[in-house]
């Protein structure tokens, strides 16, 4: 397992981007004490998701949004609830909550 930050990174309702060992660059967030982790990419372009660094929320801070498309995502779920990629999801990235605080990624 490789290790992708502290549980105190990652601010409730706010999300990090992260690289992984293989050059990948993903994003986790937290909603109600729960983590969540996805690939960096928008289902319907294969484009970033965040204009500004780790700003991967809505306005309200209730959705993932794509801020090339408006498109929006569940944050528990990543399914697309909003925009062009309706019905297609996030690529999950399973990570791991350690009782450090460590969130590690887990590996493949």
């Amino acid at each position: 397992m490789h290790k992708i930050c502290m549980t105190e990174d990652v601010p409730e309702r706010e999300a990090r981007s992260y690289e992984t060992p293989n050059g990948d660059t993903i994003f986790v967030t937290q909603r109600d004490g729960s983590f969540f982790a996805y690939q960096n990419l928008c289902p319907h372009l294969q484009v970033e998701l965040e204009f500004l660094e780790n700003q991967f929320l809505d306005r309200d801070q209730e959705y993932i949004e794509c801020s090339t498309h408006g498109a929006l995502f569940l944050v528990e779920t990543g399914e697309c609830i909003s925009g062009p990629c309706q019905g297609q999801s996030l690529e999950k990235v399973e990570i791991n909550v350690h009782s450090d605080g460590g969130i590690y990624l887990l590996d493949e």
